[in-house]
C-alpha cells in the first residue's frame, strides 16, 4: 500500500471470479495444485500484511466527479481523494427456462466446490473457450461422462486443452435450450444451431456447469463513458476523471487473466 491508508471494499470474498477456478495454470510461479481459492487467500493475506484494511460491504452508489469522492454502502459513506475501480466481472447467465429455479440445484455450479458431489454422474459444461474446457477437464476426474455444449462448430480453446478432451463428449453447433426439474435437474433440452431442432435428454441428477462468458460490473459508473461496457484507461490506469483509476477485468483491454490484473494493480 506504499504507506497510503488503503481501504478495500468487498461485497463477497476477496479474489472474485478467480475463487471459482478449479486450477490456476496460466500464471507464473503458481504452486503445485494451486486453486483459485488458495491463490486468492494468499493474495488476501499479503494485502492485509501490507496494512490494507478489508471491509465486507456492498457499494450501492458512487460520486466520483468531485475532488472528494464519495462511496456509499448500505452502512456508511466513505470519502477519499483517490479511488481504484477493480470490481471485475460477473458470469453471464444463459437466460433460459429453468436456469433460475434450478440454480445451485444442478445448474450454474462451481467446478472446484461442487465437482465431487457429481461423482459417477453425468456432467454438462456449457461453453467452449479456455475456461470452460479447463473446467470440463477437471470435472472429468469425477463424472461418469462429461459433455461440452458449445454453439460453434469447433472449440475456441488453446491446442493444449483440445488435445486432452478425448474422453469428453462434444455437442458442437448446439445450445442449452432449457432445463427441467424441481429439487434437481431431471431433463434438459439442447437446440441445434443450424436446424433449430430440439433434442430432449432425460438425465436425473446431472450437473450443469455454465461458462458462457462474463459481463463487466460497471453499472454504478454512470459518470464514466464506457466502451462496450468496459472502462477505458490510459497507460497509467487513469480514467477520464481525475483521481479515479481502474484495474483488472473491468478495464477495456486485450487479455483478461490474473497476470494482467496484477500488472494493472502494480501500475
Amino acid at each position: 500500500s506504499r504507506g497510503k491508508k488503503t481501504l478495500l471494499i468487498e461485497k463477497n470474498v476477496v479474489g472474485g471470479l478467480i475463487g471459482k477456478v478449479s486450477t490456476v495454470t496460466h500464471y507464473a510461479g503458481v504452486i503445485e495444485g494451486e486453486t483459485g481459492v488458495t491463490l486468492a487467500e494468499r493474495m488476501k493475506q499479503q494485502a492485509e500484511n501490507a496494512g490494507v484494511e478489508i471491509i465486507y460491504e456492498t457499494v450501492k452508489q458512487v460520486e466520483l466527479s468531485n475532488n472528494i469522492k464519495k462511496i456509499y454502502t448500505g452502512d456508511a459513506v466513505y470519502r477519499t481523494k483517490k479511488v481504484i475501480i477493480a470490481n471485475g466481472m460477473t458470469p453471464r447467465k444463459l437466460g433460459i427456462r429453468g436456469e433460475l429455479e434450478l440454480s445451485g440445484k444442478g445448474v450454474g455450479l462451481n467446478a472446484a466446490k461442487d465437482g465431487k458431489s457429481y461423482e459417477g454422474k453425468h456432467i454438462y459444461v456449457v461453453g467452449g473457450a479456455d475456461g470452460a474446457v479447463k473446467e470440463a477437464l477437471y470435472l472429468a476426474k469425477y463424472a461418469e461422462q462429461v459433455t461440452i455444449i458449445h454453439f460453434e462448430e469447433t472449440l475456441g480453446c488453446i491446442a493444449e486443452f483440445k488435445e486432452k478432451v478425448s474422453n469428453i463428449e462434444l455437442h458442437l453447433g448446439s445450445r442449452l435450450h432449457a432445463v427441467y426439474g424441481v429439487e434437481q435437474v431431471e431433463s434438459l433440452e439442447i437446440s441445434d444451431e443450424k436446424t433449430g431442432s430440439i433434442e430432449t435428454i432425460s438425465d436425473p441428477g446431472c450437473g450443469i456447469f455454465v461458462y458462457a462468458g462474463t459481463i463487466p460490473n460497471t453499472e454504478l459508473y454512470t459518470e464514466l463513458q464506457l466502451h462496450n461496457g468496459f472502462i477505458p484507461v490510459n497507460e497509467n490506469q487513469e480514467t477520464k476523471i481525475d483521481g479515479v483509476y481502474a484495474a483488472g477485468d473491468i478495464c477495456e483491454k486485450q487479455v483478461r487473466q490474473v497476470a494482467t490484473a496484477v500488472s494493472d494493480g502494480t501500475i
